[in-house]
């Protein structure tokens, strides 16, 4: 019995390693097990601004809201390589993300513009005049566009 037990742990983890290699290959998963955010690394280095990019992060920094001009909720999200993230999402043509905390992770789809500190990605709402791509935040299952 014993020995049908070990077999059958180290089966168990032949394929879950394997499927998630397979995954990662795919670009399906970065370290934190969400959307390979290389494109935005490769942005970052190359010091590009006004791209259309998806990735994901965890939340490590909760930042008062940009209340001059259009209201903003900022938070800092950590990437799975070294360079964080500020979100800047636009919370007078989008919901606000309630409850968002330390640790949380947000996937997101939105405008890249460069700095030194990683960058900031806006834009993660509907454009109410369709001349922009439309972005989006997603945060415990639902999507704040």
């Amino acid at each position: 019995m014993r020995r049908i037990t070990v077999i059958c742990l180290l089966a168990f983890s032949a394929i879950s390693f394997f499927e998630m290699r397979d995954r990662a290959a795919n670009g399906a998963l970065n370290g934190t097990g969400w959307s390979n955010d290389n494109p935005l690394w490769r942005a970052y280095e190359a010091q590009q601004s006004n791209i259309q990019i998806q990735g994901a992060g965890t939340v490590i920094r909760l930042l008062p809201d940009d209340n001059q001009g259009s209201r903003h909720q900022r938070f800092i999200l950590k990437l799975s390589h070294p360079q964080t993230l500020l979100v800047a999402h636009n919370i007078d043509l989008a919901p606000r993300i309630p409850n968002l905390r330390l640790g949380d992770v947000v996937e997101f789809y939105g405008e890249y513009e460069w700095n030194s500190k990683g960058g900031v990605i806006h834009w993660t709402h509907r454009d109410p005049a369709n001349r922009h791509a439309h972005g989006w935040l997603r945060h415990g299952g639902r999507v704040y566009d």
